[in-house]
């Protein structure tokens, strides 16, 4: 089970956020998908897709470590971004009949609870005039 905040206390570390927690999940999700992917493909698409995984995390961690909203903010991009490109490289190994389809049905979805996630508190956390914009950006992208 993964710790939460369920109290109204202010959280104090990027491990207790819910969308951090997932993302750490989502790696090993895609590590366990990678590892029946063609050998040819070790430095290819199972390094490219095993690194932009890490970074949702790891960017959900360093924005936060930083102090300020701005640049929280910057880094939930970072890490947005990263599931985009994710997104497009489950897709290719989707097409190429890489892994096992099971194993795609829930790294599809905890990438799109994610995804959500990282929309939604880039959305609240900024300026009133910057929502729309970032707004607009995700909708194209879902």
């Amino acid at each position: 089970m993964h710790p939460s905040n369920t109290t109204n206390a202010p959280l104090h570390s990027h491990k207790e956020l819910i969308v951090w927690q997932k993302s750490v999940s989502f790696v090993e999700s895609i590590y366990s998908l990678t590892r029946s992917f063609p050998k040819e493909e070790q430095f290819g698409l199972v390094s490219q897709m095993r690194r932009a995984a890490v970074s949702v995390p790891s960017n959900i961690a360093e924005g936060r470590a930083r102090g300020t909203r701005k640049d929280f903010v910057h880094f939930l991009r970072i890490s947005f971004a990263s599931c985009a490109e994710l997104e497009t490289q489950l897709e290719i190994s989707k097409r190429l009949s890489f892994g096992k389809e099971e194993e795609y049905t829930t790294t599809d979805t905890l990438l799109l609870e994610i995804r959500k996630m990282l929309s939604v508190m880039i959305r609240k956390m900024q300026p009133f005039n910057k929502a729309s914009e970032a707004e607009e950006a995700t909708e194209a992208h879902t």
